[in-house]
C-alpha cells in the first residue's frame, strides 16, 4: 500500500491551491450578479407625468364589433378624441368600421396582427406581428402607428426592445375599467372616475357589454373635474424623457427623486 506523506511544502502548496480557487470562485460570483444587476427592466409607458389636467382613454379592438358605431356617436357627442389599439385580424374582419373610427378623427394604433403573446416569440415573429399590423392600418387609414399595445399586457425586455427599434412606443394604462368582466355601468363609472389623474391611461374595450352605457356617465364627469380629453399620441413625449418604476413616462428637465429606468429618447 502506497502511503500519501504530507509534507510542508506540500501542504502550502494545497492551501495556496484552494485559495486560488476561492478567489476565482468569488470573482465569477461577483461578475455574475454585477451582469445580472446591469439588466434593467425595460417599461412600457403608464401614464405621464404632467400637472396638466389631460386623460387619454383608449379602446382595445380585437374581437367583437357589435358597439363600435355606438362609441363613435357618444365620443362625437362629446368632442371626445381616443385611441383604438386595432389587432390586424379586426382590420381584415371590419375595414369599414377602422375607416369610420379614422374619418372620425381618432387614433387608430397596433395591437399586433393576431393577438400573440408577443414574449413567447423570438424577434423575427415580434417584429412581423408589429409590421404587418402596421402595414393594414396606413393602408386603410394613410397613417402609420406609432403607438402599439402588447397583447393581454404581456411584455419583456426584448419585446420592448423591438418597438423602439422599430422607432415606436410601447403603451400600457394606469387606470383600468375592467369593462371585460362585464361590471354594471356604475362599477365601471366608480373605477375609472376615482382613479384617473393628470395624466392618465385609461383602458376600455370597443366590444364590452356596459361600456356604452357607463362612457357618457364617465366623462360627463371628468369634463366637470376640469379635464382635457386628448389621444395618446399627444399626451406623451416624443423624446428625452425617462420612465420611472411606476411606469410614469418623465420629462428629461424635471427632476424626481424616483428610480428611473434607462432614459429612452425616439429619433424619429
Amino acid at each position: 500500500m502506497k502511503v500519501f506523506i504530507l509534507t510542508k511544502k506540500k501542504l502550502i502548496t494545497i492551501c495556496l491551491m484552494v485559495t486560488i480557487a476561492l478567489i476565482v470562485g468569488v470573482a465569477g460570483v461577483k461578475n455574475i450578479s454585477v451582469a445580472t444587476s446591469s439588466q434593467k427592466k425595460l417599461l412600457p409607458i403608464y401614464n405621464v407625468g404632467t400637472q396638466e389636467k389631460k386623460v387619454a382613454i383608449s379602446f382595445d379592438a380585437a374581437w367583437g364589433n357589435e358597439d363600435t358605431n355606438l362609441l363613435i356617436d357618444i365620443l362625437a357627442k362629446y368632442k371626445v378624441k381616443a385611441t383604438f389599439f386595432i389587432v390586424g385580424e379586426w382590420v381584415d374582419k371590419y375595414p369599414e368600421s377602422v375607416k369610420a373610427l379614422s374619418d372620425a378623427g381618432h387614433s387608430i394604433q397596433n395591437h399586433s396582427d393576431t393577438h400573440p403573446h408577443l414574449p413567447e416569440l423570438d424577434k423575427e415573429s415580434i417584429i412581423n406581428e408589429i409590421e404587418n399590423c402596421n402595414k393594414k392600418i396606413e393602408q386603410l387609414t394613410g397613417k402609420k402607428p406609432v403607438l402599439i399595445r402588447v397583447p393581454y399586457g404581456d411584455y419583456s425586455n426584448s419585446v420592448v426592445q423591438c418597438i423602439n427599434e422599430l422607432n415606436m412606443y410601447t403603451i400600457q394604462w394606469d387606470v383600468d375599467s375592467l369593462d371585460w368582466k362585464d361590471y354594471d355601468a356604475q362599477k365601471i363609472y366608480n373605477r375609472v372616475t376615482s382613479k384617473v389623474g393628470c395624466g392618465s391611461i385609461v383602458l376600455f374595450h370597443n366590444a364590452a357589454k356596459h361600456t356604452p352605457e357607463a362612457l357618457p356617465l364617465i366623462i360627463e364627469c371628468l369634463l366637470e373635474k376640469g379635464f382635457e380629453f386628448v389621444t395618446i399620441e399627444d399626451l406623451i413625449y416624443k423624446d428625452n424623457y425617462s420612465i420611472n418604476i411606476a411606469g410614469t413616462q418623465i420629462k428629461k428637465d424635471t427632476t424626481t427623486s424616483h428610480a428611473t429606468t434607462p432614459t429612452t429618447k425616439k429619433t424619429g
